[in-house]
């Protein structure tokens, strides 16, 4: 396995995702907005009628929420075309940008990302049965759909062509069955676990995500309904709020990682080591306590990425599952 060096990501522009329809009142506000935009006479203007300065100074926000930048339409868009624009992004019906924290822990810094369970799904084949493998086969996909892909992280330890090590269910189907054989690697290092999002029956219910010790997770019985993704993995970083016992305080097996934790809310937590920083298992598990999760999994070591908003097609190691968020 290598390191990963290559991380291309878009700009983080955020986004109003205010809810409501097209004749919501919020679309008024936009168009006030963006007449509040025009400036005084012999002021430079674009051919919208706007000015940049002005522009940039014109923001739309809610207490809680992001604001939309809407310097982006100075020199683009006629006065209409402006409001409706701002109108659609109070509106919700602009793709959000993920957004991502820097944390530090363990005299390492982290890149941090939560995310709800319903924004999150697992990939490992396309519809051809062929493995993904790099985060740009995964973006073409998508975008043949119409769709973007805003967040990707590989998704656990696999073996030689990107099968699973363990268990992996995408869209309710199991795909490669829940290994509980012994072995050496992380991966082995028991306990190990299973991440899944499952959907409780009900229309107005809402995916939760958990993490199980994988001998406890097979002798349960099966869910029902049973989970919309799962993924294996190992070592559990944390379970009911405890470090795995073979972690050592203080250990000099330090190295770049990425994992996936449930926070108190229900959120899920993924975070890796950033650029050029390492970290033992001990420090990464109580990165995890830190953010207030209770259960963590490893996913993976020196090949780690993650990616969020990108704007281009994002060059990456090779893998086995992903972590994908879309958006239309």
């Amino acid at each position: 396995m290598f390191r990963a060096g290559i991380d291309k990501g878009g700009p983080h522009t955020p986004k109003v995702v205010r809810k409501g329809g097209p004749h919501s009142p919020l679309c008024g506000e936009a168009v006030l907005a963006v007449a509040s935009a025009r400036g005084p006479p012999g002021e430079a203007r674009d051919k919208g009628g706007f000015t940049a300065q002005r522009i940039a100074r014109t923001t739309l926000s809610r207490p809680g929420q992001t604001t939309l930048r809407a310097s982006s339409i100075a020199s683009k868009l006629p006065p209409v075309k402006a409001a409706l624009l701002l109108c659609l992004a109070l509106t919700g019906l602009l793709p959000a940008e993920v957004k991502e924290e820097a944390v530090t822990h363990g005299g390492a810094s982290f890149r941090v990302v939560k995310l709800s369970p319903a924004q999150v799904r697992l990939v490992w084949k396309d519809a051809a049965g062929q493995p993904y493998r790099t985060f740009d086969k995964v973006q073409t996909t998508f975008a043949k759909q119409g769709k973007s892909v805003k967040f990707l992280m590989n998704a656990g330890i696999f073996e030689p062509g990107g099968i699973p090590s363990g268990l992996h269910i995408e869209d309710g189907k199991e795909l490669h069955p829940l290994n509980t054989a012994a072995g050496k690697g992380n991966f082995f290092l028991q306990p190990n676990g299973v991440f899944l999002i499952r959907e409780p029956a009900g229309a107005q219910a809402t995916p939760r995500a958990s993490i199980h010790e994988t001998a406890s997770f097979a002798a349960a019985e099966k869910p029902v309904p049973p989970p919309r993704y799962a993924i294996q993995s190992g070592p559990l970083l944390l379970l009911d709020g405890k470090r795995h016992p073979a972690f050592q305080d203080g250990s000099a097996n330090k190295k770049h990682r990425n994992g996936v934790g449930v926070d108190a809310d229900g959120k899920l937590v993924f975070a890796m080591t950033g650029k050029g920083q390492v970290v033992n298992f001990w420090d990464f598990a109580g990165l995890f306590l830190k953010l207030g999760c209770k259960d963590a999994l490893f996913l993976d070591g020196d090949i780690s990425q993650m990616s969020l908003n990108p704007a281009d097609k994002v060059e990456s190691n090779q893998f086995g599952a992903m972590f994908v968020v879309v958006e239309q």
